[in-house]
């Protein structure tokens, strides 16, 4: 048994049942949710839903296309209420000119900038605490980045002495550190 969807005045000749007013309506429907959504697949949705709906009313409607395009329009609007709340994560190669790590802040957080300081504080009372040809050739090893034949040029030892030296030193300053709680 075939429903009239139509009220008298929209009657058009052999259209007279759901298939009609979907072959009639779908594709300008499709195009009126695809401008409101912006989104082929979420727009086939609702005017799916749209098409579900009025095949479930129980009364007749007497303004088929007009009753379609404002469930259309409302589920477009429903949809968006919901998925517009989604935000998607960002990766890497989506940013345009460049990676995530442009969103974050590269810098240290205060309290990690705070025990740095410390830190190399700590580091300069203990180096304070060696001798001077120890602090020379630990100086030279690390703030200027020679190798053992060259600490040993500039400060005429051999390379097994400043070995030898630059190893005590090390080992001196990771025992003040230590009892400082600043290195396990």
């Amino acid at each position: 048994m075939t429903v009239s969807l139509f009220s008298p005045s929209e009657a058009a000749p052999g259209a007279s049942s759901i298939e009609a007013i979907f072959h009639a309506l779908e594709s300008p429907l499709l195009a009126y949710a695809l401008r409101l959504l912006g989104n082929a697949g979420a727009a086939e949705d609702v005017v799916q839903e749209a098409f579900m709906k009025l095949h479930a009313q129980t009364d007749p409607v007497l303004q088929p296309k007009a009753w379609l395009y404002r469930t259309v329009h409302n589920l477009a609007l429903n949809h968006r209420r919901k998925f517009d709340r989604i935000v998607p994560m960002v990766s890497g190669t989506d940013v345009e000119g460049g990676g995530a790590d442009e969103l974050s802040d590269p810098r240290p957080l205060p309290d990690e900038e705070i025990s740095r300081w410390e830190g190399i504080g700590l580091v300069r009372l203990s180096l304070e605490t060696l001798d001077e040809e120890s602090r020379n050739v630990v100086r030279l090893r690390f703030e200027e980045g020679l190798s053992y034949k060259e600490i040993g040029e500039k400060a005429g030892l051999t390379v097994g002495n400043v070995g030898y030296l630059l190893h005590h030193a090390l080992k001196k300053l990771a025992g003040e550190l230590a009892k400082a709680g600043l290195v396990p």
